[in-house]
């Protein structure tokens, strides 16, 4: 080999060593995993070699780091610490590189600062090693002296100071305002801590002199005056309860308003207290920062001329605000939904276009990092505190991050639609929770319909309650029967009152102008359904009509429905239903479909579950995107415990009493036989046709007999009218049919037990009177 290749081969082995060497080291600085594992090591290694115990190579290093710093090398653990800790905490929004290079400037400008200020003249490097390595180093005294013998040492001073901010913010990657409101921030706490302080050593004092100036006679006395004050109150309660004749004692008596007024002082609210408080996650200002850029990076990409106007950060997501330019289409922005999703790496984005009274169109992106919001948020915020009415109650963060309240009379009854685990049991368990801690059972009732049987049962025995927890659907249909009458009564005491609604009745009633023997002030009543679709396959006429006249009428008199489902399909919430309930609250659901059944628009599709919901109400129709509030077991047990020991459940037993409901007579069969007539109505309820025709072939009887078994079947109420050369429409399902067919046959059951206990009871008194007869022959 010539001595021109063997050169070569150096040189090519010289080029292949540095190309692997700067691959690694931007490997390296560019993972913040590996970064972090050496900037905690080398400030351990550091530390260790402060206190001798480094070993030959951290005696060499701690030499090199105090001729460079001086005394500053017992902060460079610190810095070197607290930057592995920043790389583990915040690795998605800042980078390993400026992180390391910024901790090298702040020990540079702390040692300099350092330096300064330890000699009324900064040394020089001509001073010698020893001065120097007891002050800031060689570095400082390389970087100081010229800046002082330039500018002078009060403006080095300043530029030494800029040099260190400016390197923390290159360090931790934040803006200059962030940094100057955490100042702030802790010389207010410390300011906080300082007059507590203060006033605590106050207090104290006064204690302390109380104590010294009290009069040793009088604390003598007082236990004997304590206990005999005690055995007086003894012999008057047993005074009291010895008297047998109430008429020889005159007690003092009050009016009965100042009886009722006593009674509902005696009942204490829950405190808010018992309701934790929500994670104080905030979203990062970098992140939002760099998603900015990227969608507006991505609509430029795709030729939509944009400006981002404002981000509105939420607890579930963030809303990107846009204005397009003058001459480009909405549809643009719309149609690159799916590109917008798949630039950010998130799984859904839900576009507003426009948003509602603006010309801007809003791009909202879901949160790397959710907050939990919690009851106890929405409660013991100032919106909750304003909010005098007792039907307030609290229903989560709206996207801006402001507490949410909801008054149900305003509503005036809600529909709860979504699928399975998208979090419609617990904005229950949030809106009785709000009633519980914030009425009294006197002012407001709840009835709870929850055929699940796990949902809602924590709450028997609760003051509030009319009856228990109903979970069977025949007595839920009940209870709606025995709501319907009780509007009608209230309606008739309205009238007779001449008041429009219940809040004219209540003020009249409280001014004293109507007799109490004649009115009673009755409460608000919510009635909360858990899952509307069993008792549509259970009974669902009886339901939906019952249903439809209170969301009718029942505004007025105080009664409401909460009505929650997870089927929303037009079967489960008919049209009518619909029509009657306009406030619906919209979770997480499957498809568009499901979203127009709900809403009547789409949008219910795109929303990401755990809470997140779209609202809309009859005071106000645009939708609004909420993140509903979340309440714990343990916190709904405490505050149920606390509402169970203030007041005992008086519960109404006419709630769950059979309705009387019209039937039809069996005499209206016209003499056809019993066997053919069910067998056609099974052939009709389980086909769903009411075809006369069908009839005929099944059964194999003639058009005439056919159309007579129709006709009995329209008296009976399985088919609707005729409507020409049409079908009849069948007015009973296939669950209706199957559930009655059960009851029956339990009815049945049950009256030949009956009989046969009668039969058994004869029997046993013809004995016992032939044993009289024979005793007396």
């Amino acid at each position: 080999m010539s001595k021109q290749n063997k050169l070569i081969n150096v040189d090519r082995a010289v080029t292949t060593l540095k190309s692997t060497t700067s691959i690694t080291l931007t490997k390296f600085v560019q993972s913040y995993q590996a970064v972090a594992v050496f900037m905690f090591s080398f400030g351990m290694l550091t530390v260790l070699s402060i206190f001798s115990k480094g070993g030959p190579v951290g005696e060499v290093i701690f030499n090199v780091l105090q001729w460079a710093f001086g005394y500053g090398v017992f902060a460079l653990p610190v810095f070197f610490f607290y930057g592995a800790g920043i790389l583990v905490r915040d690795r998605e929004s800042v980078k390993a590189q400026r992180v390391l290079v910024g901790t090298f400037w702040v020990q540079i400008f702390s040692a300099s600062i350092f330096h300064s200020l330890i000699h009324a003249q900064p040394l020089s490097l001509s001073a010698g090693s020893e001065p120097l390595l007891k002050s800031g180093g060689h570095i400082s005294a390389f970087l100081v002296y010229p800046l002082t013998n330039s500018v002078g040492l009060q403006m080095t001073h300043t530029i030494l100071l800029l040099g260190l901010i400016m390197s923390v913010l290159y360090m931790t990657d934040i803006e200059l305002k962030d940094l100057i409101g955490g100042i702030q921030a802790i010389i207010k706490y410390i300011y906080k801590f300082i007059y507590a302080f203060v006033l605590a050593r106050k207090e104290a004092r006064n204690i302390y002199l109380d104590d010294i100036y009290k009069d040793p006679i009088n604390s003598e006395i007082e236990p004997d005056t304590v206990s005999k004050s005690a055995l007086k109150i003894k012999e008057k309660a047993t005074n009291v309860s010895d008297i047998k004749d109430f008429k020889e004692k005159k007690f003092p008596t009050a009016k009965p308003k100042a009886r009722k007024q006593s009674k509902s002082t005696t009942y204490t609210l829950p405190p808010v207290k018992l309701l934790k408080k929500g994670s104080s996650v905030s979203t990062s200002k970098k992140l939002l920062q760099e998603t900015a850029s990227d969608l507006t990076k991505l609509l430029k990409e795709h030729g939509v001329e944009a400006e981002l106007t404002n981000v509105v950060p939420g607890p579930t997501v963030t809303r990107y605000e846009i204005e397009l330019a003058p001459g480009v289409k909405v549809s643009k922005v719309t149609s690159l939904s799916h590109d917008i999703a798949y630039a950010l790496a998130t799984p859904d984005v839900r576009l507003l276009a426009p948003i509602p009274g603006r010309s801007a169109i809003g791009i909202e992106i879901p949160n790397r990092q959710r907050k939990l919001v919690s009851l106890g948020d929405v409660l013991s915020s100032k919106e909750a505190a304003n909010a005098e009415h007792p039907l307030n109650v609290g229903l989560g963060l709206d996207i801006s991050g402001k507490p949410r309240l909801l008054n149900l009379s305003e509503l005036p009854h809600v529909l709860i639609a979504g699928q399975t685990g998208a979090g419609k049991s617990s904005c229950i368990n949030s809106i009785v929770t709000s009633l519980l801690v914030r009425t009294n059972p006197n002012d407001v009732k709840m009835v709870m319909v929850d055929p699940k049987r796990v949902e809602l049962g924590q709450y028997n025995n609760v003051p509030h309650l009319l009856t228990k927890v109903i979970t069977n659907p025949k007595k839920a249909v009940d209870a709606l029967g025995w709501a319907v009458s009780e509007m009608d009564r209230r309606y008739d005491l309205l009238a007779d009152g001449q008041v429009r609604d219940i809040n004219g009745y209540h003020e009249k009633y409280d001014a004293g102008l109507l007799d109490e023997d004649k009115f009673d002030r009755f409460p608000y009543i919510v009635v909360f359904i858990d899952e509307l679709n069993d008792l549509m396959m259970v009974a669902g006429r009886e339901v939906e009509s019952a249903i439809v006249r209170l969301a009718q009428m029942a505004r007025a008199i105080g009664i409401h429905l909460v009505v929650a489902t997870q089927r929303p399909s037009v079967d489960v919430i008919t049209g009518v239903m619909k029509a009657n309930i306009p406030s619906r609250l919209a979770f997480s659901v499957a498809s568009t479909t499901d979203s127009r059944v709900i809403l009547d628009q789409s949008g219910a599709e795109k929303l990401i579950g755990l809470g997140d919901m779209l609202v809309v109400t009859a005071s106000n129709p645009r939708l609004e995107r909420i993140q509903g509030a979340w309440v714990t077991e343990d916190e709904i047990k405490d505050v149920v415990s606390w509402v169970k020991n203030q007041k005992e459940a008086v519960y109404n037993p006419a709630v769950i009493e059979v309705q009387k409901t019209s039937s039809v007579s069996s005499s209206e069969d016209f003499g056809e036989d019993e066997k053919l007539l069910s067998t056609a109505k099974e052939l009709v309820i389980r086909s769903q046709l009411g075809s006369t025709s069908m009839l005929q072939r099944k059964l194999r009887v003639g058009f005439a007999r056919a159309g007579r078994l129709m006709d009995i079947l329209e008296a009976q109420g399985i088919v609707g009218p005729s409507e020409g050369s049409k079908a009849r429409e069948v007015l009973i399902t296939v669950e209706e049919y199957e559930s009655a067919s059960l009851t029956s046959i339990n009815d049945s059951n049950n009256e030949v037990t009956v009989e046969n206990e009668s039969d058994n009871l004869d029997i046993v008194k013809n004995d016992e009177e032939s044993e009289d007869n024979w005793y007396e022959e």
